[in-house]
């Protein structure tokens, strides 16, 4: 696909730079929830719809001795995203503190199992009984949960070979349910910021009703402002086509489901083991990606497909990319692929294209890219449902541990493989990530003081313009006036 950098003709022409908005606030405040709310449901019970309605003598019970494992920690945490909603703060530890006598036990009964909740929080409630919705991603959780733990559910789950990781990656959408062969709709993978203002948020809708229209499904990180805005829209442009039931795919990860609780219009919902197999079930499922305006965890996503495609074994697979936002996301895309060019070279982003204020082009672009990769899995005997075909270099799969050493040791250096590079720098971008919304990072930075990178002095600077950049337009947290850097460049 060619370039197409249509911001830079419009600064070229001698147009004046759009200044961000002031107040940035993902999904403002008529789309989320006006707080964090503290009334919660004293006991209520729960049964699976769907997900987890048919099991075996074997896994009730090994669900039903799960308490006080780490298993029932993890699934706590993660249920309690899901029951709280889309509150207006990302920091884990708040919603722990305000739900802390919440508790769930899960029980056998005549049926499988039942979950009794207990302090539950009560917006996940009405007249007193949980919204159908909130029920299936709470099972979803527990489904995903429990299948990718249990070792003799998903094989010998042999992680030290790209193809182990891709298999384990596989079983875990099957057994979601998330692969429908032979579907020829296609999915758009949308990635952004959940801190984003309202006129991109808006844009993100527009973008969705046009994919909608055009019979597109919607892929997104499940959470609020630009992976809830494509959905939002979509469901209007499927309605009026006719097309139902319309997917609406949400994909997440245990570390970052609190700062990106899964919004209502999730339909499918499926929370992978780690960020690295989040990334790639991503890019295995979809058949395009538009990016919208985010922060940290934008620019990782996009790095870890940019390297990815980057990779001498990708030559020549197709995979429509498409940055786009409203004419005053300008600059946001302007640095963006600055620092694209500056760290890792123009060819890089010939890889994709830019557009702004292009809902209708946008969309028309992404339906031809979704055509253009189904007949070229035709062509190459590779399914429409997951991308075979897509060699993802063992470095990208290997979990990243974003601790102080993990982050001082990164190689940032231009002489290596620019693919290589990419992936250094998406782990960079993950462990700012954790640093920021995720409890573990926040906990380690408190207590070490920020994460240090060190690196090639050019790649160091084109990293703390873009940084520098985020953090002046709001987009590293919600609910902060302020933002201290969780980390420290050294060049």
């Amino acid at each position: 696909m060619s370039s197409g950098i249509m911001w830079l003709q419009k600064l070229c022409d001698g147009a004046p730079a759009i200044a961000m908005p002031q107040s940035i606030q993902s999904d403002a405040e008529a789309e989320r929830a006006p707080g964090l709310s503290d009334a919660v449901m004293p006991h209520a019970t729960v049964r699976p719809d769907g997900a987890l309605a048919a099991l075996s003598q074997v896994e009730v019970h090994r669900l039903c001795t799960t308490y006080d494992s780490e298993l029932h920690r993890l699934f706590r945490r993660c249920a309690l995203a899901v029951l709280v909603g889309a509150p207006a703060v990302d920091d884990e530890r708040e919603i722990l503190r305000t739900f802390a006598r919440f508790d769930l036990r899960i029980e056998q009964d005549v049926r499988g199992i039942r979950l009794e909740l207990m302090h539950a929080p009560a917006a996940a409630f009405v007249d007193g009984q949980m919204i159908r919705g909130v029920a299936q991603q709470l099972f979803a959780v527990l489904r995903d949960l429990t299948f990718y733990s249990m070792a003799d559910e998903v094989g010998s789950r042999d992680l030290s070979t790209p193809q182990g990781v891709t298999d384990l990656v596989f079983r875990i959408l099957r057994n979601a349910g998330l692969l429908r062969p032979p579907e020829r709709s296609g999915i758009a993978v949308c990635w952004g910021g959940h801190a984003i203002n309202r006129e991109e948020y808006e844009y993100t809708k527009q973008v969705g009703y046009e994919l909608g229209l055009r019979g597109v499904e919607i892929c997104t990180g499940c959470g609020p402002g630009a992976m809830k805005g494509p959905m939002k829209g979509a469901t209007i442009g499927h309605a009026k086509q006719r097309l139902a039931p319309a997917r609406h795919i949400g994909i997440t990860e245990p570390g970052i489901i609190a700062s990106e609780s899964p919004n209502p219009i999730v339909n499918e919902l499926l929370v992978m083991p780690d960020i690295e197999k989040r990334l790639e079930a991503f890019v295995r499922i979809g058949h395009a990606v538009v990016v919208f305006p985010g922060g940290v965890g934008t620019a990782e996503e996009l790095l870890f497909l940019l390297g990815v495609l980057a990779h001498p074994d990708n030559v020549g697979l197709p995979f429509p990319i498409v940055l786009t936002g409203p004419e005053a996301s300008l600059r946001y895309f302007a640095a963006l692929d600055t620092f694209i060019r500056r760290a890792l070279g123009a060819a890089f982003a010939e890889r994709y294209v830019i557009l702004v204020d292009a809902p209708q082009k946008v969309a028309s672009l992404v339906r031809e890219g979704i055509e253009a990769v189904l007949a070229f899995r035709d062509r190459n005997d590779d399914a429409d449902y997951f991308n075979w075909g897509l060699r993802i270099p063992q470095g990208f799969q290997a979990r990243f541990e974003p601790t102080h050493a993990n982050m001082r040791a990164l190689d940032l250096d231009p002489a290596r493989p620019a693919y290589a590079l990419a992936c250094d720098l998406r782990r960079a971008f993950s462990g700012i990530v954790a640093g920021n919304v995720k409890q573990s990072g926040i906990e380690r930075v408190e207590k070490h003081g920020p994460f240090e990178l060190r690196g090639d002095p050019e790649i160091v600077s084109a990293l703390d313009a873009l940084l520098a950049d985020f953090a002046r337009d709001h987009r590293m947290r919600l609910g902060t006036a302020g933002y201290t850097p969780c980390y420290r460049l050294v060049g």
